[in-house]
C-alpha cells in the first residue's frame, strides 16, 4: 500500500516537472500557466482519473434491473472477498475484456464489455470479476488509472509540441530555440508515456490472478475464460479509446504484434495460465 502511494507522488510529480518544462518554452507566462495546468490536472487525476477513464472507453453504468446476473455475481465475489461493493459499467464492445478503476476500495468500478458477457459461461465471468476485485484489494487501481491518464496527457503534448515546431511554436520569443526544444519534446514524450505504462509492472496481473484464485477457492473458471480472451480480442480488437489505458484491462484490448506485442503492459497469456495451473 505504501508502495503504491510512493508511485501515485512519483507519477504526479513527474506530470508536473513535463507540463512546467512543456510551458517554460513560452517563457515565464508559459512557465506559470503550466504551473496550474500542473495542479489542475493532479488534482483531477486524483480525484477524477476513474470517470476520465471510464469515458474514454464509453462505459455506461449497468442498472441492476437490466443487468440481474453481472449484479449477482458481483455481489457473490465481493462477498467473498470481504470488499464493498464497487459501481458496475458496461462498455458495448465486442471485444471481450474488463477493467476495474477508482481510486480506493469505497471509491471504485469494474467495467465489462458487452463482448465479454456473450464469450464466457457464469464460472469463467466469476473469474474475470474476481481478477477485477483483486485489483482493488491489492489497491493498485489507483496508480494504474492514473498512469493511464497521464499517458493519454502526455500523448496530447507530443501532438501538440509538434504542431508547435511545424509552425515555429506559435511565435515564442526565442524562435529557434523554442523550436528545437518542441521537436525534442515531440520525439521524448511519446516514449517516456511508454515507459510509464511499462512502469506498471507486470507481475500485478499475476497477483490479480493468484488473488482471484484464492477468493474463488479455485482458479478454472479464470483458467478457461483467459484462454478465451487470448483469441476473442486478437478476433475483435478494441476500435476505440486510447491505447495509453490499456494496462488497465485483463487483456490487452489492441492488436498487438511484433514490436509492440514485446512491450506489451501484460505478460504471455502461457504464463499466467501457467501459473494459475499450478495453483490448482
Amino acid at each position: 500500500m505504501i508502495e503504491n502511494h510512493l508511485k501515485t507522488v512519483l507519477l504526479l510529480g513527474l506530470l508536473t516537472g513535463i507540463l512546467v518544462g512543456v510551458g517554460s518554452l513560452w517563457g515565464y507566462t508559459g512557465l506559470i500557466i503550466g504551473l496550474v495546468f500542473a495542479v489542475v490536472i493532479n488534482f483531477g487525476s486524483y480525484f477524477f482519473s476513474d470517470k476520465i477513464v471510464l469515458a474514454m472507453y464509453k462505459a455506461k453504468e449497468a442498472k441492476e434491473k437490466d443487468y440481474p446476473g453481472l449484479h449477482r455475481i458481483v455481489r457473490d465475489v465481493v462477498h467473498l472477498a470481504k470488499m464493498p461493493m464497487p459501481k458496475i459499467y458496461i462498455v458495448n464492445s465486442a471485444n471481450p475484456n474488463a477493467f476495474a478503476t477508482g481510486r480506493n476500495p469505497n471509491h471504485s468500478a469494474v467495467a465489462v464489455t458487452t463482448g465479454l458477457m456473450e464469450l464466457l459461461e457464469r464460472d469463467e465471468l466469476k473469474g474475470v470479476i474476481a481478477h477485477e476485485i483483486s485489483h482493488i484489494k491489492n489497491r493498485d487501481i489507483l496508480v494504474s488509472t492514473i498512469a493511464a491518464t497521464m499517458a493519454g496527457v502526455i500523448s496530447y503534448i507530443a501532438m501538440v509540441a509538434r504542431w508547435s515546431a511545424i509552425f515555429g511554436g506559435f511565435g515564442g520569443r526565442d524562435g529557434d530555440n523554442n523550436i528545437v526544444g518542441f521537436l525534442v519534446i515531440a520525439i521524448i514524450t511519446p516514449i517516456m508515456a511508454m515507459l510509464i505504462q511499462l512502469a506498471i509492472s507486470r507481475s500485478r496481473e499475476y497477483l490479480a490472478d493468484a488473488s482471484a484464485a484464492r477468493i474463488l477457492h479455485n482458479p478454472h473458471g479464470l483458467i478457461e475464460a483467459l484462454k478465451k480472451l487470448d483469441g476473442g480480442v486478437k478476433k475483435h480488437p478494441l476500435k476505440f479509446g486510447s491505447e495509453a489505458g490499456a494496462s488497465l484491462f485483463i487483456v490487452n484490448p489492441f492488436s498487438m504484434k511484433g514490436m509492440t506485442a514485446m512491450l506489451s503492459t501484460h505478460p504471455p497469456m502461457e504464463d499466467r495460465i501457467k501459473k494459475l495451473k499450478n495453483l490448482a
